[in-house]
């Protein structure tokens, strides 16, 4: 069980015997095991290297076994980091490799990932590898259950971390329930976030290094297939997609202090800028159409407004969304 951690089929052995007795002498342990005394001792002392036990000053010398949540927690943790050396070591291979079979090997710039398990952990793996900022398009279908409802875990540790987060949703998002309220904690976190109609395609970049970018049929209703895109005209093409649908979407904004609108309103503006309709909105808010429209005939005499459209661009104006 514990040769994942390095530890061998005689070390194993001889640290059960040793937590089982909570200590014991080089004598116990050549019993309990049925090993030669030199080998026990051997084995104890390896032990205490590791960590695993410590050793006693008197006679005879007793060997006294670590607790095993903190002492075996210690090794899985220095696993861990090493193992995380392995992997960044393995992309920066990759990066030499890919750039020098850029044009050699095409191929090489396009992955398959099949399977919607192998999906969210390559997208679990592109988020984690990410050093300076991830930007992406989001609509449905989801790879996970409800994705769109439960708060990513990553991308908070992320944004804490320093890591930019740039998303567009489209407007099909509006009629998912609980959606406003996930994109509210996301940009209370520093997400940035902004919303437009008919997004061409769901796609995340990572840096400007990676894309993925699902595979979807009319008829799926979840995504089990993607493409993973590395440094290409491809990928610059991608990026320069989303900057230019970036620069055209609308906001989504917190209420910042002193503003001349209410927490409520913000967030209707914003969702009619973004071309929702009443019912999308009122979905969305979690409010009656009748609500929706209520709100919306306070803001249009507010504003002097006659139409939605004057609505937005008014609010607009005003730096209001």
């Amino acid at each position: 069980m514990l040769e994942a951690i390095g530890l061998g089929h005689q070390d194993e052995e001889v640290y059960n015997a040793l937590v089982r007795r909570t200590q014991a002498t080089v004598a116990e342990i050549t019993q309990d095991c049925h090993l030669p005394a030199t080998a026990a001792r051997r084995t104890l002392q390896s032990l205490v290297e590791l960590g695993l036990a410590t050793r006693s000053t008197g006679r005879p010398t007793r060997y006294v076994a670590v607790s095993p949540d903190s002492s075996l927690e210690a090794i899985l943790r220095e696993r861990e980091r090493e193992l995380d050396g392995v992997r960044t070591h393995v992309r920066a291979l990759m990066d030499v490799y890919r750039a020098g079979t850029r044009f050699a090997h095409p191929g090489e710039l396009i992955e398959v990932v099949s399977g919607r398990d192998e999906v969210n952990h390559r997208w679990a793996q592109m988020q984690q590898d990410t050093r300076a900022q991830m930007r992406g398009f989001d609509r449905p279908p989801y790879a996970a259950p409800q994705e769109h409802t439960e708060s990513n875990p990553i991308e908070l540790h992320l944004l804490r971390q320093g890591v930019k987060y740039r998303v567009i949703y489209d407007t099909s998002v509006l009629d998912l329930p609980g959606w406003l309220e996930d994109v509210t904690a996301g940009v209370q976190h520093g997400e940035q976030a902004r919303i437009h109609a008919n997004l061409p395609m769901k796609l995340a970049i990572s840096d400007d290094r990676l894309a993925m970018l699902p595979l979807l049929r009319a008829d799926d209703s979840v995504v089990t297939a993607s493409y993973l895109i590395h440094p290409s005209p491809l990928l610059d093409a991608l990026v320069a997609l989303f900057e230019a649908l970036w620069e055209r979407s609308v906001p989504v904004r917190m209420t910042a202090p002193g503003r001349e609108l209410s927490e409520d309103e913000e967030r209707l503006l914003t969702l009619l800028a973004a071309g929702a309709t009443d019912k999308a909105a009122s979905r969305a808010l979690g409010w009656s159409e009748r609500t929706v429209q209520r709100h919306l005939t306070k803001l249009m005499r507010r504003l002097g407004a006659q139409t939605r459209f004057q609505v937005a661009m008014e609010a607009t104006r005003r730096g209001w969304i």
